[in-house]
């Protein structure tokens, strides 16, 4: 006990405990809290963690609250070189020309052979190919399902999510099929401006309550179990300040997530989930928008130098009257500004000629380029960025200059990430356009499929498909080959498989191709009948020569 605690006490004994009970907790709490974490990660007296007050709160505040400049960001960051690298490059290996259909019904549960279902399957994919490769399955009669696909990823990489409408128009003569698909991009997707809003950043109305009680959360509308319910979709953006855009007042349609009857979609949200009750998606370029920011404005800073560098440029210093008349002095009386008589303009350009007035002069700093540190700083951020994008940096900067199994690494590592986002956006986008579609072409019976609507577990049967993009490409050819034939030859793996992987093809079109070649072949006499050759190799015994 100090001097202090001692006087305390003599004056106030009861303010004297409460000293000595609150020393004894605080050794007590330091006792139990200098333990674990508190002594590295979770340190608040390490100097250098002291200043890091790193917080963290619900979805709605650490996401929905900054989604609005986060958006805007990234798509400003989508018009610079890396920016766009990262977002393309993802798109075309997800994605690429569009996933094509492969039918896969499990016809062993439906009963049906093998040729049957072949038979099915190609008669589904023929249809699937009407409707999907003609502009009608568009709300907007712009793109085909396929191009519809790319513009979906794109959005959802730049955006963080994007939205597809499903929708029921009337068949036409050359189209009997009815469905079409409207994008919607995330912006239109919001919570409607009412004097409920709990929420705002200024723009957007993050929460706010529906007239069912139900809580909207940044457009999205949550029941008590906090299950999905519906989308509020405005008719325009809510932040256009387009003129023709603001003579039409703000209004939200209600859209819900499931028909109450059927329980199909009747809109298709692509996000990629972070966290737990997490309502809308992050942009692609949210974790790295500092470090290709300043990336950008360091690679600008470093052209312009270069550009100054190599430009040449004359000036004329002249003490007393000079016969020559300044450069940019050449302004009429009449149209000069009283005062800025003596305001003259300088240029910088290749092989310019600027005469300076009388006791002026030139400073020009050496700026020392071209900057030998520079490619070594821009692969060493690019390293960088592309570790929190899952994209290695000889596929970011389509840049292969190291061996080809360090290539050959980077690139399946990177196909990891695009295979995961694929599977995304087979089940997340195509898997239920395709349900959907067929679902009307059972019913309108162009498509014959038994017990359809009768069990959910065989419709899931008839609905089985597999969606296939474009291959990882090979670096060594011969390599690959040789290694796709050994797979196939220890049942690691299969012919159709490997066509898939190795050029995204289609065995049995192939199969089928390659009979019509030698066909062809052997008919026009490029090829030897092989029977022929047979015989000529076959001993009037009747034995084959071994």
């Amino acid at each position: 006990m100090n001097a202090l605690d001692k006087v305390i006490n003599f004056v106030n004994p009861q303010a004297g405990l409460k000293r000595e009970l609150a020393r004894a907790h605080s050794k007590v709490v330091e006792r139990f809290m200098n333990t674990g974490y508190s002594e590295s990660g979770a340190s608040t007296q390490k100097k250098a963690l002291k200043g890091w007050n790193a917080l963290s709160s619900s979805p709605e505040e650490d996401i929905d609250l900054n989604l609005w400049v986060l958006r805007n960001r990234c798509r400003d960051l989508y018009n610079s070189p890396l920016g766009r690298s990262a977002i393309q490059t993802t798109r075309t290996n997800v994605v690429g020309s569009g996933l094509k259909l492969k039918s896969r019904i499990d016809f062993n549960f439906l009963g049906i052979s093998e040729d049957e279902a072949d038979e099915w399957e190609q008669n589904v994919e023929r249809e699937f190919a009407l409707w999907a490769e003609s502009v009608h399955c568009d709300s907007c009669k712009l793109n085909n399902f396929y191009e519809i696909q790319q513009l979906a990823q794109l959005t959802w990489l730049q955006s963080g999510d994007t939205f597809a409408v499903l929708k029921q128009d009337k068949p036409l003569p050359y189209m009997p099929y009815g469905l079409r698909i409207a994008l919607i991009e995330a912006d239109r997707v919001s919570t409607p401006n009412t004097l409920n809003n709990i929420f705002s950043n200024g723009i957007f109305a993050i929460e706010a309550t529906a007239d069912n009680g139900n809580r909207i959360v940044s457009g999205v509308e949550i029941d008590s179990n906090g299950a999905v319910v519906a989308y509020y979709i405005c008719n325009r953006y809510p932040q256009s300040f387009y003129i023709m855009n603001n003579t039409v007042p703000l209004a939200w349609t209600r859209v819900e997530a499931f028909g109450k009857l059927t329980g199909r979609r009747n809109i298709l949200h692509l996000m990629e989930s972070e966290r737990p009750e997490q309502r809308r998606g992050v942009p692609f370029l949210a974790p790295v928008i500092e470090p290709l920011k300043q990336l950008t404005r360091y690679t600008e800073a470093e052209l312009m130098a270069a550009v100054v560098t190599g430009m040449f440029t004359v000036f004329i210093k002249s003490k007393g009257p000079s016969s020559e008349i300044p450069f940019g002095s050449m302004i009429p009386e009449d149209q000069q500004v009283p005062g800025n008589d003596r305001e003259v303009n300088y240029e910088l350009a290749p092989g310019a000629i600027n005469v300076l007035q009388p006791d002026e002069d030139v400073e020009i700093a050496n700026p020392g380029r071209p900057n030998t540190a520079f490619d070594g700083f821009v692969n060493a951020l690019c390293r960088y960025v592309g570790a929190a994008l899952e994209i290695p940096q000889e596929l970011l900067q389509k840049s292969f200059q190291s061996s080809y199994s360090a290539a050959r690494a980077a690139l399946l590592e990177a196909w990891k990430m695009f295979r995961m986002r694929r599977e995304w956006m087979s089940n997340s986008f195509c898997q239920p356009v395709y349900e959907e579609w067929l679902t009307q072409a059972v019913a309108m019976g162009r498509i014959r499929a038994p017990g359809f609507f009768d069990d959910p577990i065989v419709k899931k049967a008839w609905c089985g498909a597999e969606w296939n993009g474009p291959a990882p490409g090979q670096l060594d050819p011969l390599k690959e080959i040789s290694a796709a034939e050994k797979r196939i030859q220890n049942g690691v793996s299969t012919r159709e498989q490997e066509t898939m992987e190795i050029n995204g093809g289609n065995f049995d079109k192939n199969i089928q191709q390659a009979k019509r070649e030698q066909r062809l072949m052997r008919e026009s006499g490029l090829l030897e009948d092989s029977s022929s050759s047979l015989n000529q190799n076959t001993p009037k015994g009747g034995e084959n020569i071994e």
